[in-house]
């Protein structure tokens, strides 16, 4: 056909007029449109393969040999698709079919078909078998084929080999699964570290407190190394919290109980903890007053460590008798703006495209004031995790607005007995003359030390000890004291085995045990108080948080009555 079209291109008496050059593109148009039919047969890369409208193979072309390593001549007008495809698989797609479309069919390649049929065209995921026995994974698209009356007169199935993409995907999977694997690791090792860094800084912070209240009252200078042996220490515990939050929020391990929470309350609970700071800095604080009484979805907690680490940097980067504006204001109805504005230095366009990298303190690694340079990184991260927004404006001279964006909530709605049952414990209890016997279960000997002179202070309490859970137990039976702590990581059993053996004995199922652990981690608190203790307290020990939650669990231990719930702390 080619050569007689060339012949009359050559030959054709009216090849210089109109008609004449028309009919040569028309000609060459047929001669490009049919070497793109023959490259699309003669393709290597794709499988063609058509059916009449039984489904018997009529086409079969040279990528679906090259695929399949079948000849043409052994599968034309001789198999079916499906002799060439998975039949679980073709099984599956079937059911999946009749279940979609609530119909019938027939397991085969007429399920392969089905949609085709009804104009609809679909690609599957289908496992070919070559003529060898051999199988690959292929991408199978499927057209019905119609003449000019709309029958379908066959079907046409462009295949393309699959197993590179699934390589691929297998060696993701993989990838993921070796990741977590190693977030898994980290999390454990960072919970460790958290233990190992903890117990020493409990003996640091606490023996300091101790010396810094003892009697007699140190010397002033004694005061002055005091003051700097608890700064350095609790600046410590701040780096070693931060890096394991940040690490926590890494590997998605960070829980977050996201519920509306009241904004005047939390900002209220912010301003009475930082204006001390302010003061002490010489700095002015102003938190505007909100109209209404505005809820957010958020976590309670996590909103205040963000404000408080917003605030606090306001202060210690503001000028001598500077300023900070606390003000909130409704951009939409679903969204609310809280923003901390000061009057520092202010920041450069450099500097504010630096501010939300870890460890970057931004040139203020050799000031006066203390800082991780990782508070904000975490600050953005759990806006963020909340379904908020951070942001600075800054200007050189005059001073930085950080803002964050929260989600607006609906107030919650409580039972009108509500506050009878949230009526929270008397947190001191009325002292008798009869000695109470507090049980502290530990392998630590500083941190035994520590609580020894703690319990020293309340001639009302005698301290009985025991290094390991299982003579614990045994104390425990013997001198049924008012309430027991136990330390988490013990020899033997663990504190959490010996609080269950505890709490399954009659004997001392009704004292209540508070936790005393370095384990911090937020699935450690989670864990110990859904094991049932009464409270759960973390290393190192805050004299002022110890002696609150000993008291409220003695008034439990001398008032509660049989049956009643023990409480845990939220």
């Amino acid at each position: 056909m080619s050569e007689t079209i060339h012949d009359s291109v050559i030959f054709n008496p009216a090849a210089g007029s109109a008609e004449g050059t028309a009919e040569l593109r028309r000609q060459e148009v047929l001669l490009k449109t049919g070497a793109l039919q023959n490259a699309i047969l003669n393709s290597a890369n794709f499988s063609i393969i058509a059916t009449d409208e039984k489904g018997i193979i009529q086409l079969f072309n040279i990528g679906a040999e090259r695929m399949l390593g079948y000849l043409a001549a052994e599968v034309v007008n001789k198999i079916n698709p499906s002799d060439i495809h998975d039949p679980q698989e073709v099984m599956v797609r079937a059911q999946a079919l009749s279940e979609e479309l609530s119909t019938p069919i027939t397991p085969g390649f007429e399920a392969l078909a089905y949609k085709a049929s009804r104009g609809i065209e679909d690609s599957y995921d289908l496992t070919y078998i070559c003529k060898d026995g051999s199988r690959f994974p292929a991408i199978v698209s499927i057209t019905a084929l119609r003449d000019d009356y709309n029958d379908i007169i066959g079907y046409l199935l462009i295949g393309a080999d699959n197993s590179v993409r699934k390589q691929v995907e297998a060696e993701l999977t993989n990838a993921k699964a070796a990741a977590e694997k190693a977030n898994l690791a980290k999390s454990d090792f960072l919970s460790s570290m958290s233990h190992e860094l903890r117990s020493p800084l409990n003996a640091i912070l606490g023996f300091a407190q101790l010396m810094e209240s003892g009697s007699p009252l140190p010397t002033p200078t004694q005061r002055a190394s005091i003051d700097q042996i608890l700064q350095a220490g609790w600046y410590l515990l701040e780096l070693i919290n931060e890096i394991l939050d940040l690490a926590l929020i890494e590997s998605g391990k960070l829980s977050l109980s996201l519920e509306p929470m009241s904004l005047p309350d939390v900002l209220l609970d912010c301003q009475a903890m930082i204006e001390p700071q302010a003061q002490k800095s010489g700095i002015h604080m102003s938190f505007t007053q909100l109209e209404t009484r505005h809820f957010v979805n958020a976590d309670r907690t996590r909103v205040k460590q963000v404000l408080i680490n917003l605030l606090s940097n306001a202060i210690k980067y503001n000028r001598a008798g500077g300023s900070v504006e606390v003000t909130c204001r409704t951009l939409n109805a679903e969204r609310l703006r809280i923003s901390v504005k000061d009057t520092g230095e202010g920041l450069s366009p450099e500097k504010l495209a630096q501010l939300f990298q870890p460890f970057n303190r931004l040139g203020q690694e050799a000031g006066a004031e203390e800082g991780t340079g990782i508070g904000l990184v975490v600050s953005k991260r759990l806006i963020e995790l909340m379904g908020g927004e951070i942001g600075v404006e800054s200007t050189v001279g005059v001073g930085s607005v950080f803002w964050i964006e929260l989600n607006l909530a609906v107030e919650p709605q409580f039972v009108a007995d509500a506050d009878e049952l949230l009526a929270p414990i008397q947190p001191h209890v009325q002292h008798g003359k009869a000695l109470r016997t507090l049980l502290y279960v530990e392998d630590n000997r500083a941190n035994m030390q520590l609580v020894e002179q703690l319990i020293a202070r309340r001639p009302d309490m005698r301290l009985l000890s025991a290094g390991d859970g299982t003579r614990g137990i045994a104390l425990a039976r013997i001198h049924q004291p008012e309430v027991i702590l136990m330390d988490i990581n013990l020899p033997g059993i663990s504190g959490i085995q010996a609080l269950k053996i505890l709490r399954e004995d009659p004997a001392t199922a009704h004292i209540p045990v508070l936790a005393i652990s370095a384990n911090a981690m937020p699935h450690d608190i989670k864990r110990g108080l859904e094991a049932g203790f009464f409270r759960y307290l973390t290393k190192p020990i805050k004299v002022n948080e110890f002696m609150e939650a000993l008291d409220i669990a003695l008034e439990f231990a001398e008032t509660g009555l049989d049956g009643a719930v023990m409480p845990k702390s939220p």
